[in-house]
Formats: C-alpha cells, structure tokens, sequence
C-alpha cells in the first residue's frame, strides 16, 4: 500500500499542477491513503519533499485517513498529522462513526474536516435512527469547529435532509460521478 499512496500522491499532485497552470486556479482535493502508510517511517518525509516540490499550495491539499487506521496507531498519526499541518495541509477523518470509539479520539486530532460514514448518509431520509447519527456527528463536528462531509449522497431526498441539517459538504452520485481528475470542474460547491 505505502507504493500505491506514492504513486498517487505523485501523480495526483502532477495533474494538479498542470490543472493550476492551465487556469491559474485550483480547488482543494483530497488523497486517501491508507493505515499502512501512516506507519511506514520514510512516507512523512516523502510526503514533505513531494509537496515542496510539487508548486501547489499545502493549503489546497487534504488527506483523508481512516478512524481505524488512526486507532491502531494515533501517536504516529498525530505525528503525521502535526508536521503536515504546520505546512499548512489539512486533513479528513474519513468513514467517522462507524468505529466505536471515533468520538473518543477525535479530541485528540487536529483535523479540519468529519466525513460521515456513509452507512448512515445512506438511509437517513427514511431512518430516523440514521438521521440522528448523521445530525450527532454534524453537531460535534460543528462545535468543534471541524466541517463535515457526507458520504453515499445519492439522491435529492437525502441532498435536502444534510441542508436542514447544515452539513457542510456532500459527496456522492447524487452530486457527481467519478471522473478522471483532468476532466474535474475544479470549483468547490457547498451543500447549504
């Protein structure tokens, strides 16, 4: 996994260069990377060098990482975390509340945004039960000052329940298919 979060740190940051150079723009993005990653001693300098190099502002890069690779391994995460955030990179908690101790860690994470586990974006315009464990995560995110995102966003019946909720972002079909980074509009849209 650590060759494949390279090769798409690498690649994901050279089509953003060439995307920033063709407009002068360039939204912010995301890149997953994965647990095994995170605890790989040579990726945080790789990481660094790469973003250095690459003429994209840190600030315009977020990295999603896992609840659960976060809970295997939170110091080295907060570590990551850390030196990545002075440079000015910001960072998602992806998939939160489906790991039962998601709230428990969170206060110890500097991170700037929740993705809402989809499982529960999923359902919550016809499960109550779900709409409260989306509107629960969307209140502390809230008072924590993080913004959140919902995952699994497929249709306008659930588009409409994250407005009443004032989730901040949504991601999904129901907002966009998959596409290569390339043919991306790169303006960010807001949900509320």
């Amino acid at each position: 996994m650590p060759a494949v979060d390279r090769w798409v740190v690498d690649h994901t940051l050279a089509d953003c260069h060439l995307l920033q150079k063709k407009d002068g723009t360039l939204a912010s993005f995301a890149i997953n990377l994965s647990g095994q990653s995170l605890c790989e001693q040579s990726f945080l300098s790789y990481v660094v060098e790469r973003i250095q190099s690459s003429g994209i502002p840190p600030s315009k890069i977020c990295f999603e990482i896992t609840g659960t690779a976060v809970m295997a391994n939170l110091n080295i995460a907060i570590h990551f975390i850390s030196v990545l955030r002075e440079m000015g990179v910001r960072f998602s908690l992806d998939d939160f509340g489906s790991g039962l101790s998601s709230f428990a860690y969170l206060k110890k994470l500097s991170v700037d945004f929740l993705k809402i586990d989809g499982a529960f974006v999923r359902e919550m315009a016809n499960d109550r039960i779900d709409y409260a464990m989306v509107s629960s995560i969307n209140q502390i995110g809230q008072l924590m000052g993080i913004q959140t995102i919902a995952e699994f966003v497929e249709n306008d019946a659930i588009l409409e329940k994250l407005k009443e909720l004032k989730v901040d972002f949504a991601q999904g079909y129901g907002i966009g298919l998959p596409r290569p980074l390339r043919q991306v509009n790169m303006k960010q849209q807001k949900v509320g």
